[in-house]
């Protein structure tokens, strides 16, 4: 290839063949392609964007640039889910364990967060001893024995996502469709799945906050899920207000452990049970007994043992994980809660420690936000709204003028 013609008809508008496209990223990754002329690239596609064929093009060579989950002959079918995130978004514990439940494989591979509370790998290490990262046998055994695992992806597990992502923070072109349909479907078409849901958010503590842009983005991943041969579908679910009542790692598990006993927050076990009953031949109601007759349980306890972690911790997550300052912020008058904002929850619980502004900062499992109301309901001054997990002073009143307003 001559680097910079293609650049320049990328610049100019024009499109790439998938062969050019398939060549750019092996030798990026192969370093043959050096970051200043990748970085042109990227912002040509920032500029001009990428016609559907470019986009799966690109998507394929980031899934072929490093390893593929390869099946046996004759297992269950696989399926998984993504999320594009959002504030207190732990669906991914609970319908791992309820979809093994149906005889299918969930071999999820999972990430960290950055920005607002930590990733899934983030609320699983709150786990005393849980393992994120498994060998390949392993994660077939656990596979064959358990029907699930939610691991990270590792070095040889699509190389050009990563290393692109990290040109891309630097250089002012991550939010580019075709290049986030490319990083997050690359990764979940290596997984080899039969199946696949998108959990595409939209509202304030979203990364898409306008409907459209996230039905946009939610049209592009189905497009290249289904036409890598994957049976792919999308639901787009507001994220103005976070999702169930707890906001922050330990806390966000805890809250998924009174899920998988048949209880927990009426939206977080309505979105789970939506998600599930897409990618599983069974009902909503029939989902739901999964959850309150123990079965789902009983797979997360096999799931977390599985990977070395103390299932007896899941009791006492509280305990394990314990903030030292805990304070309510209350209701300012009498009316209804008509705001309960998302991203500035989602703001705290970073400022607090609970997600991370660089790649390299540490999570406080112990840290979060506790939201003890939810829009809609009535409340009386002096009420609590939301209980504060911290480690140094917090400001209540300057909280309730972030956070909430009562009318």
């Amino acid at each position: 290839m001559h680097l910079p013609s293609l650049l320049e008809r990328k610049r100019d508008g024009g499109a790439l063949t998938a062969d050019e496209i398939a060549g750019l990223v092996r030798g990026y990754v192969r370093g043959d392609v050096p970051d200043y002329q990748m970085a042109a690239w990227a912002m040509a596609v920032f500029f001009r964007g990428m016609n559907d064929d470019e986009t799966t093009a690109l998507t394929m060579g980031m899934r072929d640039s490093g390893e593929i989950f390869k099946w046996p002959v004759g297992t269950p079918p696989k399926v998984d889910k993504h999320s594009t995130g959002g504030v207190g978004d732990k669906v991914s514990l609970i319908l791992a364990p309820l979809l093994a439940c149906e005889g299918v494989w969930v071999p999820m591979v999972s990430g960290r967060g950055l920005g607002f509370t930590g990733g899934t790998l983030d609320k699983l290490e709150s786990i005393p001893g849980f393992r994120v990262n498994l060998p390949w046998p392993e994660m077939l055994a656990q596979l064959e024995r358990v029907g699930c695992f939610i691991v990270g992806q590792t070095a040889d597990f699509c190389p050009a996502d990563k290393k692109l992502y990290a040109l891309r923070d630097v250089t002012g072109t991550v939010a580019s469709l075709p290049l986030i349909v490319a990083s997050i479907m690359s990764k979940k078409l290596a997984e080899s799945l039969d199946r696949l849901v998108l959990d595409v958010k939209f509202g304030r503590g979203a990364f898409m906050p306008d409907r459209k842009d996230a039905q946009r983005l939610a049209d592009a991943m189905v497009a290249v899920g289904r036409g890598a041969g994957v049976e792919t579908c999308a639901v787009l679910n507001p994220m103005d207000e976070p999702l169930g009542r707890m906001v922050g790692n330990a806390l966000e598990v805890a809250e998924c452990v009174e899920v998988l006993q048949g209880g927990g927050p009426r939206d977080l076990v309505e979105l789970t049970l939506e998600l599930a009953e897409s990618l599983v031949p069974a009902g909503k109601e029939h989902l739901r007994a999964r959850l309150q007759d123990g079965s789902a349980w009983g797979k997360f306890i096999a799931m977390v043992e599985a990977q070395g972690g103390d299932a007896s911790a899941l009791s006492k997550m509280g305990e394990i994980h314990r903030a030292p300052t805990i304070i309510e912020v209350a209701a300012p008058r009498d009316g209804t809660l008509t705001r309960l904002d998302a991203l500035e929850i989602g703001r705290l619980s970073t400022e607090l420690g609970a997600g991370r502004g660089k790649a390299e900062d540490q999570i406080d499992f112990a840290v979060g936000v506790e939201c003890l109301r939810k829009q809609g309901e009535k409340v009386s001054a002096g009420d609590p709204i939301l209980r504060i997990h911290s480690r140094v002073t917090v400001d209540g009143g300057r909280i309730a003028d972030r956070a909430i307003t009562v009318s």
